[in-house]
């Protein structure tokens, strides 16, 4: 699914029983080690072309942790793989979908490295998984090894037959490799395969599900499905698109968070432009900038309302209330005071207040942040240790800028 130039003459030697063993038997890998590794590995005898792709994945690997945990230890990557490759912590929420729907066998086209391929399998759904990439299809191959009831094939996903199928999903590739690297697509019509051909299978009814890039936009969601932002520590990862039975009836667009603390979600019923119409207020009392995925789902208005708060300007995405509420949906600062947006007085404030450290945050304001910290902070004195917050906005056509503490 996804394409990397460089990397079938880096994977061939590890598919070799010899390369296989030698990447298993590195144990922790620490970039610092790099160089003694590679000496010893080139001493034992191994080609050149074996140590530079051992040393190549034990990175990979080490880099992968953050979205497969253990698994990564005995997996094998790309780098365009690993880019656009799923946590296992929100692939299993993907399978849990199909597992509800009472679905037994999933084709998981445009597979990848085979993330949620290895999700819906450890939760007993037959799997079929697709790729067109022949180096990606190898990673694959190898990262379902352990699970019997996945097979991976090596084709185009919009040729494959799907007999036997009663639930699909898709993973489009949605980068252009070139010479120069990758570069993320945004029209629907160019993924590979394009959103048109998945929802031509919702249209035969069967249960489809389609993981997409979080800023596609609202317009090119198709109607009849459900819509799922998710953000993972803050992040946001994906949006997910569920038809038929995989589609909750009563949701349109949905935010997951999920956190240390667990998983949290707002839904809305309604479609996108529709919703609770914001009210509208001063900036003041505690001011919450909401998760990334409560943006993109267009839920900042229903979150407005949970908190008891308002919106301090119709097109901007900052809520203020009177009293600190506890939520995964947002984060709280306490308003200090609000001042015009004037970079000569906000010198001085910095000056007097003896701020050495400055966090910027904006929205509706075209300034960039570490330009006006070091506008701001230039000409301090030597010392100055003090913290302090600024958030940069607007309210109609009025710039200012709020102190804040993070409550």
């Amino acid at each position: 699914m996804a394409h990397d130039n460089h990397a079938p003459e880096q994977l061939a030697p590890l598919l070799t029983p010899e390369g296989w063993a030698l990447l298993n038997s590195l144990g922790p890998y620490r970039e610092e080690d790099a160089l003694a590794l590679s000496t010893r590995m080139r001493k034992a005898g191994h080609s050149p072309e074996l140590v530079s792709a051992v040393l190549s994945q034990a990175r990979l690997r080490v880099r992968a942790e953050g979205k497969f945990g253990e698994f990564a230890s005995r997996m094998l990557f790309t780098r365009p793989g690993l880019e656009q490759a799923t946590r296992l912590s929100v692939a299993a929420r993907h399978a849990r979908r199909f597992v509800d729907a009472r679905v037994s066998h999933v084709a998981d086209l445009g597979c990848g490295l085979g993330a949620d391929a290895m999700a819906m399998s450890s939760l007993d759904l037959e799997v079929t998984a697709v790729e067109l990439d022949e180096t990606t299809a190898a990673c694959a191959t190898m990262n379902l090894m352990p699970f019997p009831n996945a097979r991976v094939v090596h084709a185009d996903a919009q040729s494959v037959a799907l007999d036997g199928i009663d639930g699909i999903w898709l993973d489009p590739a949605r980068r252009e490799t070139s010479s120069s690297g990758t570069t993320r697509l945004w029209d629907p019509a160019a993924f590979s395969p394009p959103l048109s051909f998945a929802e031509g299978l919702a249209e035969r009814g069967l249960p489809v599900g389609v993981k997409l890039g979080p800023g596609i936009p609202h317009e090119s969601i198709p109607s009849g499905c459900e819509a799922q932002w998710v953000s993972v520590q803050g992040d946001v990862a994906e949006v997910g698109l569920y038809f038929n039975a995989l589609r909750r009836p009563s949701v349109r667009r949905a935010a997951l968070v999920l956190s240390e603390g667990g998983a949290a979600e707002l839904v809305a019923e309604s479609d996108f432009g529709g919703g609770v119409e914001p009210r509208i207020g001063p900036l003041e009392g505690f001011l919450y900038e909401p998760d990334g995925a409560v943006i993109r789902a267009e839920l900042v208005a229903e979150l407005a309302e949970r908190l008891g708060g308002h919106l301090v300007d119709p097109h901007i995405a900052y809520i203020c209330a009177p009293g600190l509420v506890s939520t995964p949906f947002a984060k709280a600062y306490r308003v200090l005071e609000v001042r015009p947006y004037n970079v000569k007085s906000l010198r001085a404030w910095v000056r007097a207040e003896g701020i050495g450290v400055l966090d910027i945050k904006k929205r509706g304001s075209s300034v960039t942040p570490e330009e006006l910290r070091r506008l701001l902070l230039s000409g301090q004195r030597k010392g100055a240790s003090a913290r302090a917050t600024l958030v940069l906005t607007r309210i109609g056509d009025e710039r200012v800028a709020a102190v804040v503490e993070p409550a």
